[in-house]
């Protein structure tokens, strides 16, 4: 989450009277993550989010990511809902913005990320892939290789500026992944961006999932290759096997690996720290001037992507 464009809180009231959920009280920007520009509001009614789409997200997207919530609402997984105007409209624009309200998630981010968290998140992600097997709409994933492709050239004569022969790492791992990226892997529907800032917790209890905004069809193990890199480091950026143990058999208590997903595992983290190294270096380059919006550290990536590099088995991370 993230903030790019401001409301007036005329606006907002304006936008809101089609929902019948009350008058305005009050609307708070919410700062993190790096997409969309997202408000806490509250109404005499309750507290919603309203996100207003912006940088990466397509709109001909959109209607594949409020129907997957509605979708996996309805199996019983904790997402937001999105809310229908008194007309049936989920998706709407607001200060020229494709802009949606979702209902409002209680817990909070895990701090500090313990085994217990990365167990109920790996139950939760199985459970995910299992309620989405049977939803109609396919997206391509945007952000697989192809995708990465595409930032690499973006990026590729400013990368050395943050760190050494960055440039010559990223070509040459995605040269790698290109010739061994797996095209045999059980599909479905993925959350592609489980990060702890995605994930409310109660104390040890799993409360909710936000943010679908990557979602995909895609690899199922990719979505754990995407968790664990998320989640299994430590502050200094050093592998827990503990973590991932407890990640993998929180997901395996729900749907076991098959052979293949085992095998191309330590190619699957791989592609994943990839990702989220590319990305996080192109918003690194490309901050947006007096944006509401936190950047991440793109490095943090470029060191769990060597960890990845020196394993050729996916006993290290849990799985055999």
């Amino acid at each position: 989450m993230a903030v790019y464009t401001e409301v007036a809180d005329d606006q907002l009231r304006d936008f809101l009277a089609a929902y019948g959920i009350g008058e305005l009280i009050s609307s708070t920007a919410i700062a993190e993550g790096v997409e969309n520009s997202n408000f806490l509001v509250r109404t005499t009614a309750g507290r919603y989010i309203l996100t207003l789409y912006e940088r990466r997200v397509r709109r001909d997207d959109l209607p594949f990511f409020l129907g997957l919530m509605e979708h996996l609402s309805a199996k019983g997984v904790a997402c937001p809902l999105p809310l229908k105007t008194q007309d049936g409209t989920m998706l709407r624009e607001l200060c020229d913005r494709p802009a949606a309200v979702v209902s409002f998630l209680d817990g909070a981010q895990a701090r500090p990320i313990e085994a217990v968290h990365c167990a109920a998140l790996g139950r939760a992600t199985a459970e995910l892939h299992r309620a989405g097997m049977d939803y109609p709409l396919r997206r391509a994933n945007s952000l697989s290789l192809a995708g990465w492709r595409e930032i690499i050239d973006r990026v590729r004569e400013a990368a050395d500026t943050l760190a050494p022969d960055l440039a010559q790492v990223i070509e040459a791992e995605w040269a790698s992944l290109e010739a061994q990226w797996p095209g045999d892997l059980l599909t479905g529907v993925i959350h592609a961006d489980l990060f702890p800032d995605n994930v409310f917790f109660s104390g040890s209890a799993l409360t909710g999932i936000i943010d679908f905004y990557f979602a995909c069809t895609d690899a199922l193990a990719y979505d754990l290759a995407v968790c664990l890199n998320a989640w299994c480091f430590d502050a200094d950026h050093q592998f827990d096997p503990a973590k991932a143990q407890a990640l993998i058999d929180g997901y395996q208590s729900v749907r076991r690996f098959d052979e293949a997903e085992i095998a191309a595992f330590p190619i699957l983290v791989r592609g994943a720290a990839l990702r989220f190294l590319l990305t996080r270096l192109y918003d690194w380059l490309n901050h947006p001037e007096g944006a509401l919006v936190q950047r991440k550290d793109p490095l943090e990536y470029l060191k769990k992507l060597r960890f990845h590099q020196a394993q050729s088995s996916a006993a290290i991370y849990g799985l055999s």
